[in-house]
């Protein structure tokens, strides 16, 4: 049983450790938006090479991040977290050397599969070695400090990006990790689950990677026309066929498809992709919009975005706790209204664009938006499965969401006739970015109208989120496994 108390000093540097490593994760996928116009500069990189800069790490982050739970509770979910933390760290020293962008791009695949196994890690180790009574609290403390952690990336990849150069963006990993493995050696203590059996679905962890890593290239490389492109469409296809097939038949698969006989749990799954779409794409283009066209520096970029992280971070229990009162329909299909009204406001984003006048009222909506959303999002999901599945629908709609938005960074280019050197151009891009912003404005409304038809009310015993202060803006916060429901939050819940 565990019994680690969260005011011992262990208890503290328990908690130290795991914000740290997640934070790593975190970090990056928030700042490395803000340095692709600076890398596609120095690598002499086209548009190509900075969707694959982005999406290479979303492509082996979402096809591994539920395997990488499992190895945890198989071999020892300290083990794994510190092979997770030094696994990234060395893919970032990786990254912040590479001589040109094939070398940065396969680095970025290698990070990938470091954050599948250290993000969820994180939340499990903190899960598996608190007392009871103070789980919950450490639980909202992990995932507040995340919000911070995400609310500063923006801020500190700006920085590094003007000061030192986007490298460090990547370099800055290896003293964390330098940091936070001594530590976890030290004083997280091992832990595992004795029930766990079975082979691991390793074949269907590499069919869905291998699948979202055909149909991206060939989504990316369709305005070639070659034969090269109809044969990875195809072969992709047939992938994510086979994925299906594997899963339906294994004994033990990473997917269970008897998950999706909720049909509330699907319904929900589909407003995430089409939520996490449009913003996977709003934050790739608005970052290069903003340097390249409005003539924002990458600080003033990065810092430009912040009051959406900071919105979530504020208000994202408040947003729990009313969507437990009145139910998740009315938020689920108001908020992409308002994320969508923040994306056409975009719109008035151009050359010489005024941050008060055009972009703080665009963010600011946008934060609305997704303030009021992501928290009821999160509870419908646990809500629309058995308490003993909890844990996996929260990895399914994470990784749903990071799928999402890795399809949206290699359509959305395509959709608006986005050529290889548009972010060269402040005027081709601007015209691509007013088209990008519409189709993400209708994904939204999408999201909002399956939500308004599908999404009802869960039962009153249903398990809760632990995680309620969300600032985290690419994907629904993460969920571990528990055992049994958790009543309704009341005012005094320590975690609100």
């Amino acid at each position: 049983m565990p019994d680690v108390r969260l005011a011992s000093s262990r208890g503290k540097w328990i908690l130290f450790t795991t914000v740290l490593g997640s934070g790593m994760a975190m970090l990056d996928s928030t700042v490395v938006n803000i340095a692709l116009p600076r890398i596609g500069r120095d690598l002499d990189a086209d548009l190509a090479a900075l969707q694959w800069t982005s999406n290479a790490y979303l492509v082996t982050l979402a096809g591994l991040i539920l395997l990488g739970g499992s190895l945890g509770d198989r071999y020892g979910r300290r083990k794994v977290f510190v092979v997770g933390v030094v696994w990234f760290a060395v893919a970032s020293l990786l990254c912040g050397l590479a001589p040109n962008a094939g070398v940065l791009i396969a680095a970025r695949a290698l990070q990938g599969v470091g954050g599948a196994l250290l993000t969820p890690g994180s939340l499990a180790l903190i899960q598996a070695s608190f007392h009871r009574d103070d789980r919950g609290r450490a639980v909202g403390l992990w995932s507040g400090f995340g919000g911070i952690g995400a609310a500063v990336g923006p801020f500190l990849g700006g920085w590094l990006v003007d000061g030192p150069g986007w490298r460090w963006v990547f370099l800055l990993n290896v003293p964390l990790a330098a940091l936070c493995v001594p530590v976890a050696l030290r004083h997280v203590p091992e832990s595992g689950d004795g029930t766990a059996h079975g082979r691991f679905d390793v074949l269907g962890a590499v069919l869905g990677a291998v699948a979202l890593a055909l149909v991206t290239y060939a989504l990316i490389e369709a305005g070639e026309g070659s034969a090269a492109v109809a044969v990875a469409a195809v072969a992709g296809l047939a992938a994510a066929v086979a994925f299906v097939h594997v899963e339906r038949h294994r004994p033990d698969p990473m997917l269970p498809p008897g998950i999706f006989a909720s049909r509330q749990f699907t319904a929900v799954n589909l407003v995430t992709l089409c939520v996490y779409a449009a913003l996977g794409g709003f934050f790739f283009l608005s970052a290069v919009q903003l340097q390249v066209v409005a003539g924002y520096s990458a600080l003033g970029a990065g810092t430009a975005l912040l009051p959406t992280t900071v919105l979530m971070l504020l208000l994202s229990a408040r947003s729990g706790q009313l969507a437990e009162r009145i139910g998740p329909r009315l938020p689920l299909t108001a908020g992409p209204l308002l994320a969508a009204a923040g994306m056409l406001l975009m719109l008035r984003v151009g050359p010489g664009a005024s941050y008060p006048a055009d972009v703080l009222p665009a963010v600011l909506v946008l934060g609305l938006g997704l303030v009021t959303l992501v928290a009821p999002l999160t509870a419908t999901v646990l809500a629309s499965v058995d308490v003993s599945r909890a844990g996996l629908a929260s990895g399914v709609n994470n990784a749903a969401a990071r799928a999402a938005g890795l399809f949206a960074v290699a359509a959305l280019p395509l959709l608006t006739g986005m050529g290889a050197e548009a972010y060269r151009s402040a005027d081709a891009f601007d015209d691509a970015f007013g088209q990008a912003m519409l189709w993400c404005a209708g994904a939204l409304a999408v999201a909002s109208l399956i939500a308004f038809t599908t999404v009802r009310r869960p039962p009153p015993d249903c398990r809760r989120p632990e995680c309620r202060t969300h600032g985290a803006v690419l994907a629904p916060p993460l969920e571990g496994q528990r055992t049994a429901a958790r009543p309704p939050a009341g005012p005094a819940d320590p975690e609100s």
